[in-house]
């Protein structure tokens, strides 16, 4: 084989000053400046600023510093990640462009007010991100990766166009703080096809099922630009809901819509994620699944909360992606290990995790406590409780005291931490609709006894039985065959 023998070096940072050392120092600066800015920025507004605006083009709120500074950190430890992960390639200083545009881009939209302006930075942000994930151009699997990709985005911002059209068109309106102010006037038809439009575009932004095979099949961009894509860009579609809370919370039938398909989301992607062999994919699915969990939060009015899901994401998958290569290990399918039985003590000390994380929860955000929608946000937070806390008791490799003593000195601080992050957020963004609970339904009570059923046959292993379902499942996480590389020969880095 040729090439074994060769010495490989793996990481060096380049020591040369020619332009392609410094484009990707003086970028990775750039964005942590940016950052530092936001930071000051945010500082400003909590010491008693308010909003800014450039009327009729841009308005800095609330959102728009949460986003600021969230996209602006992940964007600087990208950049730093990549000046050794891409050291030695040819399209470095290329790959740094784009993700230095993609900050830019991002950072422009949640500060836009023009629906011009915000329809062409949606629209950008989905091109220099199909652009990253063919970044390797002498890949075919790469090119149709991103010609793929880019035919979503380009749906996508179609589906925007129209609904800021039609809810411009039905206000006279030019700005989205106008369209908001506006928004109680439109109705009917109107608002049908704009909402419609709004949840479309969403969908395939955060890739919700069914519009989830352009996720699987970005794989072919470089690792750090999966983080980016996955910690940032997919959250576009919370950020959309977040920013056009007044329209979508006119019709209550819409919502409970939202609900709905946020929750099939959610749960299809728990199940896609089980079928996935390697490591990039069951990121991807997962990530499908998380998305359609921030969806639900923004049908049952918690705007906030929905902000808040996509902010902690971002941070989680991040360091997933940016680790992953430190997750692959090999096993021996015949030992493979099974689930183990929590037995009496291990179900006690689950139940009362999942169940006092809920109540900490609610002490701390005040959803819960009525018969409202935020009824269904805590059981969520406490069915996530007990998948965690179960899978924790169930680690043999820790004596099983120090597993059960610990579970709940490590959980509940992590739900406070959650609390008061959400708190913090909702807060910054006061001034906005971040709040805007339901009264409780049938549906959320559906969707609830979903989640619950679907949580039993998953941690059972009832789901596996069905070779029909497994089939499914795994020709649903079939990416287009041209996207998937078969054999190593076929990679060109030119």
């Amino acid at each position: 084989m040729s090439g074994e023998n060769e010495r490989r070096t793996v990481g060096q940072l380049p020591t040369n000053n020619g332009p392609t050392a410094r484009v990707p120092a003086v970028l990775t600066w750039l964005v942590w400046l940016l950052w530092l800015a936001s930071l000051c920025v945010v500082g400003v507004r909590l010491a008693g600023g308010g909003g800014w605006e450039l009327s009729g083009l841009v308005v800095v709120d609330g959102l728009t510093l949460v986003m600021w500074v969230v996209v602006t950190f992940f964007s600087g430890i990208v950049h730093s990640y990549s000046r050794r992960y891409m050291a030695g390639s040819e399209h470095l200083t290329r790959f740094f462009t784009r993700l230095f545009a993609f900050t830019l881009v991002v950072m422009g939209l949640v500060a836009a007010d023009h629906v011009v302006g915000f329809w062409l930075a949606w629209l950008a942000m989905g091109l220099v991100m199909a652009d990253l994930v063919g970044t390797v151009r002498g890949w075919p699997q790469a090119r149709t990766a991103a010609s793929y990709a880019r035919r979503y985005f380009l749906a996508s911002s179609v589906f925007l166009g129209i609904a800021l059209v039609t809810l411009s068109q039905a206000t006279g309106a030019r700005t989205i703080s106008e369209i908001l102010v506006a928004a109680e006037t439109v109705s009917g038809t109107t608002l049908t096809v704009a909402l419609g439009s709004l949840l479309l575009a969403a969908m395939i932004q955060s890739a919700l099922v069914p519009f989830h095979t352009w996720l699987l099949s970005s794989m072919t961009a470089p690792t750090p630009a999966s983080a980016l894509m996955h910690a940032g860009f997919v959250n576009a579609g919370g950020v959309l809901f977040a920013r056009f809370a007044p329209v979508v919370t006119l019709d209550g039938q819409f919502m409970l819509l939202v609900v709905v398909v946020g929750a099939a989301s959610a749960l299809l992607g728990k199940l896609l994620k089980s079928v996935q062999a390697d490591i990039k994919g069951s990121l991807g699915c997962s990530t499908t699944g998380q998305m359609g969990f921030m969806l639900v939060q923004a049908g049952l009015g918690f705007f906030g909360a929905a902000v808040t899901h996509l902010v902690l994401h971002g941070f989680y998958k991040a360091h997933q992606f940016l680790s992953s290569g430190g997750q692959i290990e090999q096993t021996d399918p015949t030992t493979g290990s099974t689930a183990r039985s929590l037995g009496l003590a291990g179900g006690v000390v689950t139940l009362l995790t999942a169940t006092a994380g809920g109540v900490v929860f609610a002490l701390l955000t005040g959803k819960g406590t009525g018969l409202d929608s935020g009824l269904l946000l805590t059981g969520l937070v406490v069915l996530t409780t007990l998948h965690a806390t179960q899978t924790a008791v169930r680690r043999r490799s820790v004596p099983a005291r120090l597993r059960y003593g610990v579970v709940a000195i490590l959980f509940l601080p992590a739900i406070a931490v959650y609390g008061a992050v959400y708190v913090a957020i909702t807060g910054l963004m006061n001034g906005g609709v971040v709040t805007v609970p339901a009264d409780l339904t049938v549906v959320h009570v559906a969707v609830g006894a979903a989640f619950a059923v679907a949580y039993i046959a998953i941690e059972t292993g009832l789901y596996r039985r069905s070779e029909r379902l497994y089939v499914a499942l795994l020709n649903a996480t079939q990416p287009p065959s041209g996207t998937v590389l078969t054999a190593s020969e076929e990679y060109s880095e030119r």
